[in-house]
């Protein structure tokens, strides 16, 4: 049933599209089948189309939406909606509307680690276009430091940043067989280091420049 949905979603948006990495265009003039939907089914499109990583069609089908939809008090509580808003705001570069919805909703941990990324991943990018050059280490340090995770995101558990030796010896074993993962290979190792796919690509972006940096200076 849900697939369903998803695909008639899809059918109803799919040719009103931007281009890859724009902003979501929402057509007024489709008819769109999302307005009969109960909260439980919005919330179960918007986990398909989020694992399915499509956020234009997860855009426009929170976009059909009616404003005074007529379980819009359980829409409010569905995390599933939640997140989903939050990740649609990430991708059309709203943050101020992303740290909205992370600030004033409390979500559970399993959601943690996605929400952090983005919350981390949304400041970076402010402080980029603010220097007007890439971040390095301690800048990024810098701004995790400046804006902390609301505690909506976060169990108050302190993170470290110092891997354990098993994990150094997973990612350096996968390193040695694909220095650039794409980001399939990054999330299963996420998964089987309980790291980030974010802290498992910086990982590999750090060790490709120290060995771009020792060649460098063996020659």
């Amino acid at each position: 049933m849900v697939l369903g949905l998803a695909a008639n979603v899809s059918a109803s948006s799919g040719s009103n599209v931007g281009g890859s990495g724009g902003p979501v265009v929402p057509t007024p003039i489709v008819a769109l089948p999302s307005l009969s939907f109960t909260a439980t089914q919005v919330a179960a499109v918007c986990e398909t189309l989020e694992e399915n990583g499509d956020m234009e069609r997860l855009g426009r089908f929170l976009w059909s939406l009616p404003v005074a939809h007529p379980h819009l008090q359980d829409l409010n509580k569905q995390e599933a909606v939640l997140r989903a808003r939050a990740l649609v705001s990430f991708h059309v570069g709203n943050f101020r509307e992303l740290y909205a919805i992370l600030e004033s909703h409390r979500f559970s941990k399993p959601s943690h680690a996605r929400l952090q990324a983005l919350w981390l991943e949304a400041h970076y990018q402010e402080a980029e276009r603010l220097r007007g050059r890439p971040l390095g280490p301690v800048d990024k340090y810098r701004v995790r430091k400046k804006f902390p995770f609301p505690r909506t995101i976060w169990d108050g558990e302190q993170k470290t940043h110092c891997f354990k030796e098993r994990t150094r010896s997973l990612l350096r074993e996968w390193y040695l067989q694909d220095p650039y993962p794409n980001p399939s290979k990054k999330r299963e190792l996420a998964s089987a280091t309980g790291l980030t796919p974010t802290q498992v690509g910086n990982w590999f972006k750090n060790r490709r420049q120290r060995d771009r940096a020792a060649a460098a200076k063996n020659r």
